[in-house]
C-alpha cells in the first residue's frame, strides 16, 4: 500500500523529490508477491502479474520526465527465494537544465539467497542541454540471480539532438556476497574525450549494458553472443568474479538497439533453460 504519510508531493521551487520502496517476497506456497511498497511522484507502480514463475511489475513515471533539481531514491529488495521482473513501459527522459543543476536518481537493489531479479527499463533519453546523475548499487547474495539491462540513447536523434546534453554522470557498484566486483564511474560531456568511445563506431550510437549472475550466467552462450556482431552492432562480453558476466554493445540506431536487446534477453533466458516472462509491452518469448 502506498505510504500515506509520504503521499504529499514535496516541491522545492520547481523541482520534486520522489521515492520508491519495494519488497518482493514469497508466500508460504512459494509464489512471489509484492510484500511492501511505498512510492511518491514522479513514480507510480502498475498492477503486477505472474508469468513463468516470476512476479512482473512496471514502474511508471506519469510526469513528462526529469527536470533539473528533481531527485528520486529507489530501494528494491528481493527476499529469499522470490523472483521479480521490473520494467518501464516507456522511455525515461531528462530535460534541459534551467538552473544548471542536475536531476539525480539513486537506485539500490538487494537480491537475497536464491532470489532472482531482472531489471529491464526502456531507453534513457537525454534532451539537449540536460544534466543528469544516476547512482546505482546492486547487492547480490552468492546464490542470487541477476539480469540487469541499461540502455542509453544519444538524445532525440529525430530532432537533431545527438550528444547535445550538458552532462551525464553514471555510477554503478555491484557487490557479490559482500565483495565489490564491479565499479563504473563515467561522466559524459560533449566537447571532450569522454564521448570518443561511443562515437568510435557510430556517430549516434546507442549504448547497451548487461550484467548477468547466477542462473542467468551459469551456461554462458558465448558463441551466440559473438555472432550478434555485425555492421550495425559492436558487442563484447566477459567474465567477472564469482561467475558474474557483463555485456557491452554499441548500436547504430534505436531500431538496432531494440532488436539486440530483445535477442539478448531471449538468448540469456534460453541459456538458463527458462522462458522470458512477458512484459506486456515489447518483448515476447519467441525463439532467437
Amino acid at each position: 500500500m502506498e505510504d500515506k504519510m509520504n503521499s504529499a508531493l514535496p516541491v522545492s521551487g520547481s523541482s520534486i523529490s520522489g521515492h520508491l520502496r519495494l519488497r518482493c517476497a514469497c508466500r508460504e506456497d512459494g509464489v512471489p508477491i509484492i510484500a511492501e511498497q511505498s512510492f511518491r511522484a514522479p513514480i507510480h507502480l502498475s498492477k503486477s502479474h505472474m508469468d513463468e514463475g516470476r512476479r512482473v511489475l512496471s514502474i511508471v513515471n506519469p510526469t513528462a520526465g526529469f527536470f533539473d533539481g528533481d531527485r528520486l531514491e529507489s530501494n528494491i529488495h528481493v527476499a529469499a527465494g522470490a523472483k521479480l521482473v521490473l520494467s518501464t513501459p516507456s522511455a525515461s527522459r531528462v530535460y534541459r537544465t534551467r538552473s544548471g543543476s542536475a536531476a539525480v536518481s539513486f537506485q539500490k537493489f538487494e537480491v537475497a539467497e536464491n532470489a532472482s531479479l531482472e531489471w529491464i527499463p526502456e531507453p534513457f533519453i537525454p534532451h539537449a542541454g540536460a544534466r543528469y546523475e544516476q547512482k546505482t548499487e546492486i547487492h547480490l547474495h552468492a546464490s542470487a540471480s541477476l539480469l540487469f539491462f541499461e540502455w542509453i540513447a544519444p538524445g532525440r536523434v529525430a530532432m537533431g539532438e545527438v550528444f547535445a546534453y550538458k552532462e551525464l554522470r553514471w555510477e554503478l557498484d555491484l557487490w557479490l556476497d559482500g565483495a565489490l566486483i564491479a565499479r563504473e564511474r563515467y561522466p559524459l560531456q560533449p566537447g571532450d574525450h569522454s564521448l570518443e568511445a561511443l562515437r568510435a563506431k557510430f556517430p549516434a550510437a546507442h549504448y547497451l549494458s548487461v550484467y548477468a549472475a547466477g542462473e542467468m550466467a551459469r551456461q554462458w552462450p558465448g558463441e551466440a553472443l559473438d555472432a550478434l556482431n555485425g555492421e550495425d552492432v559492436y558487442l563484447g562480453h566477459g567474465p567477472l568474479t564469482g561467475g558474474v558476466r557483463v555485456i557491452r554493445a554499441l548500436c547504430r540506431d534505436s531500431l538496432t538497439a531494440r532488436k539486440l536487446l530483445e535477442k539478448l534477453r531471449i538468448l540469456l533466458y534460453h541459456a538458463a533453460e527458462s522462458k522470458p516472462p512477458a512484459l506486456g509491452r515489447l518483448f515476447g518469448a519467441s525463439d532467437p
